[in-house]
């Protein structure tokens, strides 16, 4: 319960920062992940953007039907590990917030 302008002051300041730790976190979200032959590895941001692309010398032996179906499969999975952190970064703020409010 907020029973003078320095309980509110100070709530507000505890939210403030809490909500800015949290936007640091998700953009400190990235994932990476390698195909299975090691040929191609693929990092991704917090919304599944590419932030880096390797190939190794194995590529030259793919057919480009190969090597597309892999690099796709590649990103899809780094994308999917980077939403689940995401995801996870949001129910535990979403729980942190809901304990406030409750208690």
């Amino acid at each position: 319960m907020i029973e003078s302008m320095d309980d509110l002051e100070g709530l507000v300041r505890r939210q403030l920062y809490r909500m800015q730790g949290f936007s640091e976190d998700v953009a400190r979200v990235r994932a990476r992940e390698v195909s299975e032959d090691g040929a191609i590895a693929v990092e991704v941001d917090g919304n599944g953007a590419l932030r880096n692309l390797e190939f190794s010398g194995d590529i030259s032996r793919m057919s480009p039907e190969e090597f597309e179906r892999v690099l796709v499969d590649t990103a899809n999975a780094a994308a999917q590990q980077a939403f689940a952190r995401l995801s996870e970064l949001i129910t535990d703020f979403n729980g942190e917030r809901s304990e406030q409010v409750g208690g």
